[in-house]
């Protein structure tokens, strides 16, 4: 039971849900025209809808006196909606009732078959019963004379909301409400398009619309609730979904689940206060002991079969199974599903495989101690790498100290806790991406990013995608720094001018040098070309004077002649490598931009794929992008956050 005060709560409620309601008024034709109007103005279904007849419409009488059907619209208040503002699930149906939208009762008058049928639906709420009036009105407004009375009274009294035969009327078989069906979607979906009965033709009913259905073919999906619906809120002349088919689902392919993570760009770089990145503790290694599960293989699923509305089946296909990735150092279980490791070691994902490669770790410097290391996995370096030495390794490398002029390449990442000092000859090269605090008088290539926290100082840096000087005073001072998405410091050059700072984005770095290698190779071979073909010309000559050649001079022309061929075939393979690069370099969809946080000098360059932009006057808080074949400026966009690192602030 409820007491008085919750009684209260659940009336001031109510309340509130009534002065939240909209009313439209609207009009039309027909009863059915003026609710569609009131439909399209609440934005509901038909049947969700209330209303209260204004004005009652007229035909006329041959054009004379036809009235306007008037009514007044709201939208149906759902009886889970007023137990929801009851107070939840548990308020009981008591506080259901209480609290539910105050509907009218409605009444509806069907012409089957087997007579006048009559239904009256019992009002919710304190909403308004039928009357016995409004029944013959309705009666009425289908022309049917014939009725019983006292059965008319019944139903209206007893609002059971069944149809109840209460009268007869004649027939007129022409005049009977029409349906026609509409396959559509490749039998996934069917429509029912119904003309209104006339004067004394039946109506349709659930029975015959499921019937009708069924002689077209139409067996799978019916939607039952739809068509109940429909015979009492009839949509006429407008498709109404009453049956749909259930597409195939493929069932999902086998998948491999790692254990550990597969993108070495997830990486947490920590910030300190006072900008400076402390790349000791970037934990690029991730250590897996003996037996330890490092994938699991989640299987494949079956496919689930789809129907037409016909009920024909649609086959689906089962998921594709898999191979274990198994690599280096890894074996799988007794069942075939999880992958172990053999040893102690790092897991990494190499060319589709798992691998745990043992780690090499070099305790100090690597110098005359040590000599130049080449390992297949990684390599730690707790020290520093002095000048005249290298490092190689299959897997990633770590550097705990800094980098002389010294040669390193790496098939995975490169981290250098301090910094790269190339002296101009010292390479560092990295299959995926490369870390350092700061890069002076060095030639980097990356496959992926670079990043560094201080700057690059007279510098080639080559990147496949992006150069990021991430920290707060990070800045980018002379050299040629190249890479095809984008180029991000705090600032770029310097206000003395100094060296010249060349950024350029937009395209492939390692296309780009190629093209250079193409045309320097295309001058000198036309340069060889004229040469031969001016000796040529010259023994031509004095052949045609003398009427021939000595020997060793005929001997030689050919010589010349067979050069000038084979030079001519080379330049033809060389524009078509040309031309392959162009195309490599035009199928590049990256926008290409460089950003500065702070300051871009003057003498700087900015270069977009082809468009060169010579900076004159400083920009502050800019990105440099293409448009028309255009450099312009816009305001400054941080990096991409797929590719930002995630900075946090700690103490020094």
């Amino acid at each position: 039971m409820i007491d008085f005060v919750k009684l209260q709560q659940l009336m001031k409620e109510q309340l509130e849900i009534d002065r939240t309601i909209r009313i439209v008024n609207t009009e039309g034709p027909t009863l059915e025209s003026a609710l569609g109007e009131a439909s399209t103005l609440l934005d509901v279904p038909v049947r969700h809808i209330e209303y209260e007849v204004v004005e009652r419409g007229f035909k006329g009488i041959f054009g004379s006196g036809k009235k306007e059907w008037k009514i007044k619209a709201y939208a149906k208040v759902l009886a889970r909606e007023a137990k929801a503002s009851a107070g939840g699930e548990d308020a009981g149906e008591e506080a259901v009732s209480l609290v539910a939208r105050n509907v009218n009762g409605e009444v509806f008058v069907r012409l089957s078959a087997d007579g006048v049928l009559l239904k009256v639906k019992p009002p919710v709420g304190s909403g308004m019963p039928v009357t016995e009036e409004m029944a013959i009105q309705a009666l009425n407004d289908r022309v049917v004379k014939t009725y019983d009375a006292n059965m008319t009274r019944s139903v209206v009294e007893h609002a059971e909301g069944v149809y109840i035969k209460i009268g007869t009327f004649n027939r007129n078989y022409s005049r009977d409400s029409n349906i026609r069906v509409e396959i559509t979607d490749s039998d996934m979906k069917a429509f029912i398009v119904v003309e209104p009965a006339g004067v004394n033709g039946c109506d349709l009913s659930e029975d015959i619309i499921v019937s009708f259905l069924h002689k077209n073919h139409i067996v799978y999906g019916i939607k039952r609730d739809v068509i109940e619906q429909f015979v009492d809120y009839p949509i006429y002349k407008t498709p109404v979904l009453v049956a749909e088919g259930i597409k195939e689902v493929n069932g999902r392919n086998a998948y491999i689940e790692y254990k550990f993570e597969t993108n070495s760009k997830k990486v947490h770089l920590r910030e300190s206060r006072t900008g400076k990145v402390d790349f000791k503790n970037i934990q690029l290694i991730q250590n897996v002991i003996e037996n330890q599960p490092v994938a699991v293989k989640i299987p494949a699923e079956e496919g689930k079969k789809g129907r037409t509305v016909k009920g024909e089946f649609l086959p689906a296909k089962d998921g594709v199974d898999i191979p274990l990735p198994l690599g280096k150092n890894v074996h799988a279980d007794k069942d075939g599903v999880v992958i172990l490791s053999d040893i102690n070691g790092q897991v990494a994902l190499a060319n589709g495989v798992i691998n745990v490669e043992p780690v090499f770790l070099v305790e100090g410097n690597v110098c005359l101690k040590t000599g130049n290391i080449i390992f297949l996995g990684t390599v730690v370096v707790t020290g520093n790498v002095e000048d005249g030495f290298s490092v190689k390794a299959a897997g990633n490398i770590e550097i705990k100290g800094s980098v002389g002029c010294a040669e390193m390449e790496a098939e995975g990442d490169i981290s250098v806790a301090q910094g790269i000092t190339g002296k101009t000859t010292g390479h560092v090269k990295a299959g995926k991406s490369i870390w350092a605090r700061f890069i002076e008088n060095a030639i980097i290539d990356a496959g992926d990013m670079v990043m560094v926290s201080d700057g690059i100082i007279n510098s080639q840096v080559d990147a496949y995608k992006r150069i990021v000087c991430q920290g707060k005073r990070a800045r980018i001072v002379g050299g040629r720094l190249r890479a095809s998405e984008e180029i991000n410091a705090q600032i770029i050059g310097t206000s003395s001018g100094g060296a010249e700072t060349i950024c350029e984005v937009g395209i492939d770095p390692s296309i780009k040098e190629a093209l250079e290698q193409l045309a320097l190779d295309k001058e000198r071979h036309k340069k060889e070309l004229e040469n031969v073909q001016a000796e040529m010309q010259t023994l031509i000559n004095i052949k045609t004077q003398r009427k021939s050649l000595p020997e060793d001079k005929e001997f030689l022309l050919n010589e010349f002649m067979d050069q000038r061929n084979n030079l001519v075939s080379e330049l033809q393979d060389i524009d078509k490598e040309i031309e392959k690069k162009q195309e490599e370099q035009s199928a590049i969809k990256t926008r290409g931009r460089v950003s500065v946080a702070n300051v871009i000098y003057p003498g700087s360059k900015v270069v977009i794929r082809d468009v060169v932009e010579p900076i004159r006057s400083q920009y502050r808080a800019a990105t440099f992008v293409l448009e028309d074949n255009l450099i312009r400026v816009v305001k400054y966009e941080e990096p991409d956050k797929d590719a930002k690192r995630e900075f946090e602030s700690v103490d020094d």
